[in-house]
């Protein structure tokens, strides 16, 4: 099982540079869970960049993995891995969920980069 970041669900959507790299798991729906959370950013994202319909339909690829939401143990161990590892609320969400479901987390967020369980691929400049 895995965990997509927002970050490479975009590289994914927008032909990235790393669009290759995500590719394969995302193409493997079954094995994919979904933070509630990162369906927010996405969501958020797309309207920003694109529109609603483009929004809805991306949000519609998500609910074919296993969409998993915010619960009072995933909020309460996101906030212990915050003050853990300085991270950001939403990245500590994204952190937690991964931990909960033994799944690892792919990203490009080098926020991540040296916590275990993460599988960190950079972006060239």
């Amino acid at each position: 099982m895995v965990i997509v970041d927002t970050c490479g669900w975009i590289e994914w959507l927008t032909d990235g540079q790393l669009a290759e790299v995500y590719a394969p798991f995302l193409a493997d729906s079954g094995n994919v869970i979904v933070p509630t959370l990162v369906q927010f950013e996405l969501y958020r994202w797309c309207l920003r960049e694109k529109n609603e319909a483009i929004a809805l339909d991306v949000i519609g690829l998500t609910e074919t993995c296993q969409v998993r939401p915010l619960d009072t143990r995933i909020a309460l161990s996101a906030a212990d891995l915050c003050a853990q590892y300085k991270l950001a609320m939403a990245d500590a969400v994204v952190y937690a969920s991964a931990l909960a479901a033994n799944a690892e987390l792919l990203t490009s967020d080098a926020h991540f980069t040296a916590l275990p369980g993460v599988h960190y691929w950079p972006k060239t400049a």
